[in-house]
């Protein structure tokens, strides 16, 4: 089999018992098959749930705590145990962890952003394993990624993962919910994620986990927006990473015929970037950069919204409305006075230049 590049995500469904303590059995079949996986030749990212759940009970909790404060407390405590263990089991396959704990800040600042895919870089070049996980400790929010689900789709996408695996404790999805209909009937495939699966999937969830079957499928959605096929379902033994690779896991496979792989630039302009002005486009610029994967020039470009200066992300405008987002190589007002010359000084300095206001790297479709 072709060396791949696979992000695995264990939910706390399938780490913990319903105590909230991890349980061994179901913790030491993680553990096996990761390593078969690395023995395999793969490259592997664990992105993993289980400190809350892991910690809740060694605060006096009987449940998981519903409180912002009382999980924070419960991850502070449950991220040391959930680490420690994995450090002693992987030692065992002479597999060593790092530790990444991770915000939606380090995503949506650039540099931090930057980093953390720096790191994760380095880490798999040196064949350390990535142990990844949302830092609740620091949250000032609820926890936004649902789960991890989301942050294993935005991790998988800016390493180019071959195959994102999210581990639950069902089997997939069906078409209805098997726990009240026993005719409902499994997908083992599907082409895209729909409108109507999202509202379909609304409120299922478990006892320990924050995300439901419908994070899941939002987390699908985005790694395939960014060429990362995704698997959803179960397995067990030392074999289940392998056997879901070669496409016999017990679960549901999500692809994309039109998926393709997108540079971290264009993935931090699409999901992560904030505008700072707006570009009103002519028909001619619209159809070269949506259809000819042409650079944005100045010549094609009639109003310009907001302050912004070189290096900023601004939204483009075409006949119809937003089109979509990209990084300038052009402050507002150097563009303004760009577009406010004379059409035939623009276009003799235009085609001096050619200096692009949008490269189609740094350019996104909305």
């Amino acid at each position: 089999m072709k060396r791949k590049r696979i992000v695995v995500k264990i939910g706390s469904s399938s780490l913990t018992n319903d105590k909230g303590e991890i349980d061994q059995d179901m913790f030491n079949d993680h553990i096996r098959a990761v390593a078969a996986l690395r023995n395999g030749g793969h490259e592997v990212l664990l992105v993993s749930s289980g400190a809350v759940a892991a910690g809740f009970s060694k605060l006096g909790y009987s449940t998981r705590p519903v409180t912002l404060k009382g999980r924070q407390a419960a991850a502070a405590v449950g991220q040391g145990l959930l680490i420690q263990s994995y450090i002693n089991k992987f030692s065992e396959f002479s597999i060593v962890p790092a530790q990444i704990l991770l915000t939606r800040d380090d995503f949506t600042n650039r540099i931090r952003y930057r980093n953390a895919y720096a790191t994760i870089k380095e880490l798999l070049e040196r064949k350390i394993l990535p142990i990844i996980n949302e830092n609740d400790t620091v949250s000032v929010r609820e926890l936004t990624f649902g789960d991890n689900d989301m942050l294993s789709a935005l991790v998988s996408g800016f390493v180019h993962a071959d195959q994102l695996i999210i581990l639950t404790d069902i089997n997939g999805l069906y078409d209805a919910n098997p726990r009240d209909n026993p005719n409902a009937k499994k997908l083992d495939s599907l082409e895209g994620i729909s409108d109507e699966m999202l509202v379909f999937t609304e409120g299922s969830g478990s006892k320990v986990g924050t995300g439901g079957m419908r994070s899941k499928l939002l987390a699908a959605k985005t790694a395939l927006s960014v060429g990362v096929p995704v698997f959803i379902g179960k397995g067990k033994g030392t074999n289940k990473l392998l056997e879901i690779l070669a496409g016999k896991g017990d679960g549901t496979y999500i692809s994309n015929e039109i998926q393709t792989p997108v540079n971290i630039s264009q993935q931090w302009i699409a999901m992560h970037s904030e505008s700072s002005g707006k570009l009103y486009v002519d028909k001619g610029a619209e159809e070269a950069i949506l259809f000819k994967s042409s650079n944005l020039l100045p010549a094609g470009i009639f109003k310009v919204n907001g302050s912004f200066q070189k290096g900023d992300i601004v939204e483009v405008f075409g006949t119809n409305g937003l089109i979509g987002k990209g990084e300038v190589t052009y402050s507002s007002n150097d563009l303004l006075d760009v577009i406010g010359k004379r059409s035939d000084e623009r276009k003799k300095r235009a085609s001096a230049a050619q200096v692009e206001v949008i490269h189609r790297d740094k350019w996104v479709k909305i």
